[in-house]
């Protein structure tokens, strides 16, 4: 046994510093270009195309993300947003109170401008009109009243906002209309990750090129390169897309503890995701275009209409209201209040620092909760990214490797077959 091991090793030398010593230390060198290849090109064909190229449904590619945006939005509301606090305490983070005064401050600047818009509408001529006394008197109460209505009706928002707002039809529907920011949404939080798993091709690859290498030495048959290739290409990619999450609880070795790559940067991972979520899909803005255009409008639009009924059906503004108009353009006058209401609603919401501070406010909240979500949990976010059709990657890679190997035999060891 041990003399067949020395002449194993004597053979190995021999070759390895021999007369055709480059041909074989290239070996190593290609595995692991095949490794960091075949990985690279895994990563890429995640994310693009964003669009379908060749001939649907079956001859061409479209990313795994942007084909399957809508079921992994879903898994990504029901695995990982919805764990991090409900609807009732995102909008609670964001202080009610300030956004009435925000869309009070903004509009209470404008409400000539938008009475005049409706009234005009209405009745151009007899709005013109109006003797200047009535018409102030319209401004004056419309000004008082504004900011008590948006309080009521935004902290009656607040304590229904469940019932307003289908928050996964919200999400999922953004994300699945807009393939690139599902996509940056993965690509920011699984940055080191995407990049471990390609580099991490160029590592294995040479290790088991070095494997790869002596088994060609010991057992030089036309089939054990190609072989090789295969199994480089299929390994380098299935270690790598493993190791990001495996293992899922850390494991202590003397010194060492052994996570899975993505695992262990649970808290920096929280932050950007967080950081993402905020400003670009759980926005104040989206929240309240969710809640007047979303499945439960008629719901939202009934409440927002509940609140502005006082300011149209108050007093002087009746009365002249009536008088000028009848009761009939009276009744079209106050629809078109509520749809301007309904509008001025939305149309607050474009102010970067405003925002920014809502998002604040709201990351602080999810963010905590996100670093406090178990391993298993946590992997959710982006274990989907890789699941989805992670079998296709991995038999890429098996095939590329494969086409590598063979290419490697025929030009480097064929002749002397």
């Amino acid at each position: 046994m041990l003399e067949s091991l020395l002449q194993a090793c004597n053979q190995i030398f021999s070759v390895l510093f021999g007369p055709d010593a480059l041909a074989y230390w290239a070996i190593p060198l290609i595995a692991g270009g095949v490794g960091w290849t075949t990985n690279w090109l895994a990563i890429q064909l995640t994310f693009y195309p964003t669009e379908f190229i060749g001939i649907p449904p079956y001859l061409g590619w479209q990313g795994i993300i942007p084909r399957n945006v809508e079921k992994m939005a879903n898994i990504v509301v029901d695995k990982v947003i919805s764990k991090l606090g409900s609807l009732t305490e995102v909008f609670e983070q964001m202080e009610p109170d300030k956004i009435a005064h925000h869309i009070a401050e903004a509009s209470i600047s404008r409400i000539e401008e938008y009475t005049d818009e409706i009234m005009t509408d209405r009745n151009a001529i007899l709005w013109e009109n109006l003797p200047n006394v009535l018409k102030q008197r319209v401004y004056s109460r419309a000004r008082k009243q504004l900011p008590v209505v948006l309080n009521n009706m935004i902290q009656d928002i607040g304590e229904n906002i469940e019932d307003l707002i289908d928050l996964k039809h919200m999400i999922v529907t953004q994300l699945s209309s807009d393939t690139t920011l599902l996509n940056r949404v993965f690509k920011q939080v699984g940055e080191k990750e995407f990049k471990f798993v390609i580099n991490s091709g160029l590592v294995f690859g040479v290790i088991f090129g070095v494997i790869q290498m002596i088994v060609w030495i010991l057992y030089p048959k036309a089939w054990v390169l190609p072989a090789f290739g295969c199994f480089v290409g299929y390994a380098t990619n299935w270690l790598a897309l493993n190791l990001i999450f495996r293992p899922l609880n850390p494991i202590k070795i003397s010194r060492w503890t052994l996570q899975g790559v993505f695992i262990k940067r649970q808290k920096e991972v929280a932050e950007v995701f967080c950081h993402i979520v905020t400003r670009e899909v759980m926005t104040i803005k989206h929240l309240m275009a969710a809640m007047l255009n979303g499945p439960k409008k008629d719901r939202a639009k009934t409440l927002i209409k509940k609140h502005i009924k006082p300011v149209v059906e108050g007093g002087t503004v009746k009365f002249a209201a009536q008088l000028a108009i009848g009761p009939s353009g009276y009744v079209r006058l106050k629809k078109s209040i509520e749809e301007k209401a309904i509008e001025i609603s939305t149309d607050q919401f474009d102010d970067p620092v405003f925002n920014e501070e809502r998002a604040n406010l709201v990351a602080n909240l999810i963010q905590e909760r996100m670093e406090n979500l178990s391993p298993a949990e946590f992997q959710d976010l982006l274990r989907p990214a890789f699941e989805e059709d992670e079998w296709i990657l991995i038999a890429i890679g098996a095939l590329l490797g494969l086409l590598a190997g063979t290419i490697q035999f025929l030009y480097l060891f064929a002749g002397s077959f």
